[in-house]
């Protein structure tokens, strides 16, 4: 086919055929992908022109055969906003989505646009990760939700919308592990408690930053003694050493963390 159509024949290693398609807007060349069959190029390419020059939707996917969802999102926001982004953005007034599916799309805060307009978000069952630099990060890490973090117990998202991911919408209750966030007799306090073959009570204490380092001596003493369970330890910020030290030598534990 001529070039100008957007369709460029190609060969595999064995001699065979396939068809690369892209389309050119606004000056900005986009690759569609590649297709064995000469037809379905010819329509992901018809389907991209009809996308750039319409007025369709995310909701209005299914009406398409041969253009993929990621490229379909990524054009039609290129189209209303002007911006290309490799990922499956669509900037929304305020704030973007970030689609994983056609019916699945995360919410982000502008802030974020940046970041996750090169980083890759994955999903895993109910899990989410971001691809930084060859590793896999849980998403929730970003907003201060813990790989132990459990929803309504620890945070929670205030709109009670799990997709919604805006900085506004996440409240943290619990940022350490092993600790507690408790009312009593209305005053706070700080439930310390760490599991071996249940849970175990550290203690109660008037600050979170303590029962976080309540729970970190507790794992330090059930190590020496062989409990050998992998103990998530806490890390404190804004705590020199010597802080650190004073504080965690002088924090009462149960009499119970001392017998295992």
């Amino acid at each position: 086919m001529a070039k100008n159509t957007g369709i460029f024949t190609a060969k595999y290693a064995n001699g065979r055929e396939y068809y690369r398609v892209s389309v050119t807007c606004h000056g900005k060349h986009i690759s569609l992908g590649s297709f064995n069959s000469k037809r379905k190029a010819s329509v992901c390419y018809k389907e991209a022109k009809d996308i750039l020059n319409g007025s369709f939707s995310p909701d209005d996917y299914p009406a398409f055969k041969a253009i993929s969802f990621d490229k379909y999102i990524i054009l039609i926001n290129f189209r209303d906003n002007n911006v290309y982004f490799k990922n499956p953005i669509y900037i929304k007034p305020g704030f973007f989505l970030y689609y994983l599916s056609y019916d699945y799309a995360l919410k982000f805060s502008k802030d974020d646009l940046f970041f996750y307009s090169a980083h890759k978000i994955m999903k895993r069952g109910n899990h989410l990760f971001v691809n930084d630099y060859g590793s896999q990060e849980s998403l929730g890490l970003r907003y201060g939700i813990m790989s132990y973090a459990v929803e309504n117990r620890d945070y929670e998202f205030i709109n009670k919308d799990k997709t919604d991911y805006r900085y506004e919408n996440i409240r943290i209750i619990n940022r350490y592990s092993g600790v507690r966030k408790i009312e009593k007799d209305l005053n706070t306090v700080y439930e310390a408690r760490i599991h071996i073959n249940n849970y175990i009570r550290i203690g109660i204490y008037d600050d979170e930053i303590k029962a976080a380092i309540a729970y970190n001596k507790a794992a330090d003493i059930l190590n020496r003694n062989g409990i050998g369970k992998n103990y998530h330890h806490n890390f404190i910020s804004g705590l020199s050493d010597d802080e650190y030290r004073a504080i965690y030598d002088e924090l009462p534990l149960s009499s119970k963390i001392y017998k295992f």
